[in-house]
């Protein structure tokens, strides 16, 4: 049986992975990419390990063949598909036994495949040596009030072709207190590692990256230290616009996308409750009391930029080495031509076709 080594797969350019897990461990950590072929439901997985404990590994592994066999077929041709022709990289928790009799049935098919030695532990355990090493030099980091725009910034900078850093997607969290309004409950670590191990990828060859000055916690996730200190120490704009433009942005994204959804405003009530116990502001406290009470969204943002997240602002630009560029706008395209100038004229950067940005010829 031929297997491939973590390495070795991530030196491949495009390579089909099969992760036959269970959908609930796929769910929990994946390999960015990969296709989901699971060999068993998650039902079947709890039974077998219900077995295992009970009756020991022989009862646990034929009972696994008997859940298997009926299905197998069906699997077999599931992985030639999604496969498009090439080899296929079989892949579970750890690669053992159920990435071992996969690759084996689809050998003896004649579908050729290559085992992942390790399996998705493997994985994990590579990329978080690997993370630190592959950060770009230079870390171009957006400031701002809450409501400025900084995510629409950043992909209107993508779309241009800078190399930007959506870490906020990565975690599928907006960074603050309402941060998971209309995106569920957010990434887990996992999930975060690995698209944050993805893009860096992308990335590599890229003399800087553009970044929102997040804290170090978004949502359920933690940014490794070494992308701190490249926040710390990078090369900084704050971004400002006026309060009206940031409650219409914050309308935008937040509340007209969902809030004719079932449960929105208890989501909006559940968060607020969290501010209630930071905000020691009776006038605001009543006044986003009211604001939710008669479900004046607009209202409600504008108390809480004002006395909760505006206040809050100011300490967190201490923590950051080296020189300001402010820019004032009245529209996300307006600031973002407004930083292409700043990363050209300054830092001699300009984007690229490919998405990953140089420098300017001397």
């Amino acid at each position: 049986m031929r297997e491939i080594t973590i390495e070795e797969l991530l030196d491949l350019k495009d390579p089909v992975v099969i992760d036959v897990r269970a959908p609930i461990e796929y769910k929990d950590g994946f390999i960015p990419g990969s296709i989901n072929v699971p060999l068993f439901t998650d039902e079947e997985r709890h039974e077998i390990g219900v077995i295992y404990k009970n009756e020991g590994q022989a009862a646990a592994k034929w009972r696994a063949m008997e859940l298997v066999s009926p299905k197998l077929p069906e699997l077999l041709k599931e992985i030639k598909e999604v496969s498009e022709g090439k080899t296929p990289v079989i892949q579970c928790w750890r690669g053992g036994n159920r990435s071992k009799a996969v690759t084996s049935f689809l050998d003896f098919s004649g579908l050729h495949a290559r085992r992942l030695s390790g399996g998705y532990r493997a994985f994990r355990q590579a990329i978080l040596k690997l993370i630190p090493t592959l950060l770009p030099e230079k870390a171009v980091v957006l400031h701002g009030l809450t409501g400025v725009g900084k995510t629409e910034i950043l992909k209107i900078l993508a779309k241009k072709g800078y190399p930007i850093m959506d870490l906020e997607g990565m975690a599928a969290h907006r960074g603050s207190i309402f941060g998971t309004v209309g995106l569920g409950q957010g990434n887990n670590q996992k999930t975060f590692d690995a698209l944050l191990f993805q893009r860096l990828t992308e990335l590599q060859g890229s003399p800087y990256f553009i970044m929102e000055a997040e804290s170090k916690r978004v949502g359920k996730c933690v940014q490794p230290d070494e992308l701190m200190e490249k926040k710390r120490t990078g090369v900084h704009i704050y971004l400002s616009t006026t309060m009206e433009q940031r409650i219409k942005h914050i309308t935008e994204e937040y509340i007209e996308p969902f809030k004719s959804e079932i449960g929105y405003h208890e989501q909006i009530e559940e968060a607020l409750e969290k501010v209630f116990r930071r905000l020691k502001n009776e006038e605001a406290r009543s006044a986003l009391t009211n604001a939710l009470e008669e479900r004046k969204y607009e209202d409600m943002i504008e108390v809480l930029l004002r006395d909760y997240y505006d206040p809050k602002y100011d300490h967190k630009l201490q923590e950051y080495e080296g020189d300001f560029y402010d820019i004032y706008s009245l529209s996300h395209e307006e600031a973002a031509e407004r930083i292409a100038e700043i990363l050209e004229e300054k830092f001699s950067l300009l984007p690229d076709p490919s998405g990953i940005s140089r420098e300017l010829s001397n």
